[in-house]
């Protein structure tokens, strides 16, 4: 007896966010915890297709769900990160470089005005 049943559609594995999240984020310096969180974006993603074969679409989906949850937390760590490093450089060294920055600039103009 034959049973036509159909297969649900594959859910998107997100492998390629996964992906160049974690590359945007070692590129970024932000080996922990960024690079963490995209790595755990890359095993998720990598499951998808391996439980979406094995018949197991329940697994499917929540690999599925669990890998854009993790490049989306990548990406969001990455920006809060890299502001949180603007704003210690800023508060550590933010009037004294910009001191230096306009001294220098103001030489540079009286090259150019000569």
């Amino acid at each position: 007896m034959e049973t036509n049943q159909t297969q649900p559609p594959k859910p998107n594995s997100h492998m390629p966010m996964a992906i160049i999240s974690t590359v945007i984020s070692v590129i970024a310096c932000s080996i922990i915890p960024s690079t963490i969180f995209g790595i755990i974006s890359i095993v998720y993603a990598s499951k998808v297709n391996s439980k979406y074969n094995m018949q197991d679409y329940e697994g499917a989906v929540r690999a599925s769900k669990n890998a854009k949850t993790w490049w989306i937390v990548t990406i969001v760590s990455i920006v809060v990160l890299f502001i949180i490093g603007i704003i210690l450089f800023t508060s550590a060294f933010g009037e004294e470089f910009m001191d230096k920055f306009m001294e220098e600039y103001q030489k540079e103009l009286e090259k150019a005005n000569r």
